[in-house]
């Protein structure tokens, strides 16, 4: 049976909250990576993640019993939204802008529809929710337009991995890790990026101490838009389904833009407002269930009668 279950108010506290943790992290990759290499930027920003989310992990109980269970499942989770993603993301953005960067990861949503009809996803996709994935991605290309700066083949392609990656890792988590509790299945796959990225950062780290920004873009990083964020993330796709997930990624440039006027004094101009609205009412529209299906009364037959005095009682 297709989904039709509607967002809750913890729901949409969960996407706003990651509309705003996995908004700021394109600014906070562009000032870490002009002084670090990207293979030092992952590893930091694993090695943080899981620093802080393991003992909890630990605490909770079961974990290696978890890990044994569901290994191939959280090993295909990990590769497809840490692994390689945040390398690619990452190496991109050194010639790429970061509001460009964060710009095209908006079709997340888009790639992640084509994956889920691919993959036989139960979620519902009416016209209303069709509409708007069009609408948010509409947002996106105004929004777009007057930003792009261009790059090479190779960075676009790098974000364009990113883009398949962080659209089919939610549907993986969804259909085989529904029950794995958020804080087992995101510490070891942190850990493992770490591990993997060890080596590499050991072998390209930097031969002075970065700045001060840079060390605090490092350590948000790791701590809000890793930590934080990755739990909320889990939370919210157990609590509105995978598509509805990954719309926050309609959300994130808008913000990026916001945070550009609030803080940099940016021109908040009429093609920016007109991008919002889109965005707003796409993320709406696509994050909204389907209508309700009518529930037919309960036959008589499904009624237990008492013999003893003739009364009908519900089951």
């Amino acid at each position: 049976m297709a989904e039709t279950r509607r967002m809750t108010a913890r729901g949409w506290f969960l996407f706003s909250l990651m509309g705003v943790v996995w908004g700021i992290p394109y600014l906070l990759i562009k000032v870490a990576v002009a002084e670090v290499s990207p293979p030092v930027l992952v590893f930091t920003r694993c090695a943080l993640g899981a620093a802080l989310l393991l003992p909890f992990a630990l605490r909770q109980g079961g974990l290696p019993r978890t890990v044994r269970a569901h290994w191939r499942p959280m090993l295909a989770f990990a590769v497809l939204e840490i692994v390689v993603p945040w390398f690619t993301l990452t190496d991109a953005e050194r010639h790429l802008s970061s509001s460009t960067s964060g710009l095209l990861i908006a079709g997340v949503p888009i790639v992640g529809l084509i994956a889920a009809r691919f993959l036989g996803s139960t979620e519902h996709f009416g016209p209303r929710r069709l509409v708007g994935l069009t609408l948010g991605l509409a947002g996106v290309t105004v929004l777009a337009l007057p930003h792009l700066t261009g790059g090479d083949a190779r960075s676009l392609a790098e974000v364009l991995l990113t883009v398949v990656g962080y659209a089919t890792a939610p549907l993986i988590a969804a259909r085989h890790l529904g029950d794995v509790p958020s804080l087992h299945l995101t510490a070891p796959c942190l850990t493992l990026a770490a591990l993997v990225y060890a080596p590499a950062a050991v072998l390209t780290h930097p031969t002075t101490l970065p700045s001060l920004q840079a060390l605090a873009a490092l350590a948000a990083l790791g701590v809000i838009c890793t930590a934080l964020a990755f739990v909320a993330f889990l939370e919210l796709i157990k609590e509105a389904g995978p598509t509805r997930a990954t719309v926050i990624t309609y959300v994130n440039p808008a913000v990026a833009v916001a945070a550009g006027a609030a803080f940099l004094h940016e021109p908040l101009t009429l093609t920016v407002l007109l991008a919002f609205a889109f965005i707003l009412a796409g993320s709406v529209l696509a994050t909204a269930a389907g209508p309700r299906r009518r529930t037919r009364p309960v036959p008589w037959s499904a009624r237990q009668t008492s013999r003893a005095d003739g009364r009908v009682e519900s089951p």
